[in-house]
């Protein structure tokens, strides 16, 4: 589900309320260490563009 993940959020990474909604999905349907696995390559994949989006979603969970 992780790769599944990985390949939504590449696909949507144009549209910042898009990518959002679907990060937020993922944390869901992810298991606890998949979601710290998520966080880490969400930040070297697209930290530059949503770094603080990023930070902000997985604070809320």
């Amino acid at each position: 589900m992780l790769e599944y993940t990985k390949t939504i959020l590449q696909k949507v990474s144009f549209d910042k309320s898009l990518f959002k909604k679907e990060l937020k999905k993922s944390i869901k349907w992810l298991h606890k260490e998949e979601v710290l696995t998520l966080y880490a390559w969400c930040m070297l994949t697209f930290g530059e563009t949503y770094g603080e989006l990023i930070r902000d979603v997985f604070k809320s969970m």
